[in-house]
């Protein structure tokens, strides 16, 4: 960089500037970067570069989560990625209660918590920061009894999202403790294998105040989970399943939904018994509030088919694009 002749160097950036950089630099890299020099130790020490925080690249053990919980997670961390605990062997390193009961203490604002391959089985969820407004569990173990003890209204009350992707624990008992959340708008379901058609139904009952639902490669067919979707999420505004089990009378029990804005159909293959675009179109039709039509992975791209849902759904946007590579894998 030459500024009026003269030959700038990094250094000679903002410190603003200079941050902003920083925070795009693993955590590893990050902590590098306080051994270069006093001014970028201070930088590095600066709470702002530590609101955002992914160590889900890395199999960190919980020691090393207590040193950074103590030199550099403060008030001001807003989102936190864990991962790579769930290993084998008696030995394996575990999350620990005492470890998320301080991570609570020292953070007050942390809103955001994602867990990927974590072994939670002596975590309940009670230990979880009670400030929490976006909970994550991706190929995690939880205990038969997670979420199962009494219904204690200070466990997670501002919880308005949760992702569960790959629990293989995770099933109808569980989904029905989540009626626990109060504020809870916002459901993932992604491989949930254990869960069954009855059990989602019953849950959804006590559920009804859920605003977003995605059930994706679980073990309820299409049909039977927009059926209960149309029974007891009368606000529901977004809407996400795989299309195994898909037909058009499937379909069509979501006609008139009154708050639905986004409807989404995720598959690899397009399925014989799959609504036509005829029959969509249809369905969508009746739907006053429906803004967003999106395919995901069904082949529809540049086909006919296409062409004749843009133009029989001209108050819509219809969005074709590939199936996501984590919801590739339910199907693997």
């Amino acid at each position: 960089m030459c500024v009026s002749g003269i030959m700038a160097t990094l250094s000679d950036l903002p410190d603003l500037v200079l941050l902003e950089i920083f925070s795009y630099l693993p955590v590893r890299d990050r902590i590098r970067l306080s051994r270069v020099c006093r001014h970028w130790k201070r930088l590095v020490n600066d709470g702002w570069l530590w609101r955002h925080i992914d160590l889900s690249v890395y199999q960190v053990r919980p020691k090393v989560i207590w040193h950074l919980l103590h030199r550099y997670m403060t008030s001001r961390l807003h989102s936190l990625r864990l991962g790579g605990y769930l290993l084998s062997g008696s030995q394996a390193s575990q999350l620990s209660p005492a470890l998320m009961n301080a991570l609570g203490q020292k953070c007050p604002n942390l809103k955001h918590l994602c867990l990927h391959v974590a072994n939670l089985s002596m975590v309940p969820v009670t230990s979880l920061p009670c400030t929490l407004r976006t909970l994550e569990l991706h190929s995690c173990e939880i205990s038969m009894d997670w979420l199962l003890e009494g219904q204690n209204p200070t466990v997670l009350p501002l919880l308005e999202c949760m992702v569960l992707s790959r629990v293989p624990a995770f099933r109808d008992e569980h989904l029905q403790g989540l009626t626990r959340f109060r504020a809870l708008r916002s459901l993932v379901l992604g491989g949930t294998y254990r869960v069954t058609e009855m059990g989602l139904d019953a849950s959804l009952q006590e559920l009804s105040y859920l605003q977003r639902l995605e059930v994706l490669g679980c073990t309820p067919s299409a049909d039977s989970t927009l059926l209960a979707i149309s029974r007891h999420l009368r606000d529901v505004r977004k809407i996400r399943v795989t299309i195994r089990g898909l037909s058009a009378p499937g379909l069509s029990v979501l006609e008139g939904m009154p708050a639905l804005e986004s409807l989404c159909l995720q598959g690899l293959h397009i399925t014989p018994e799959m609504p036509s675009p005829a029959e969509i179109i249809s369905s969508c039709l009746t739907m006053p509030k429906l803004r967003v039509l999106e395919l995901q992975g069904l082949e529809w791209e540049g086909q006919e088919a296409v062409r004749i849902l843009r133009k029989g759904l001209p108050h819509c946007l219809v969005v074709v694009r590939a199936c996501p590579k984590e919801s590739m894998d339910w199907w693997m």
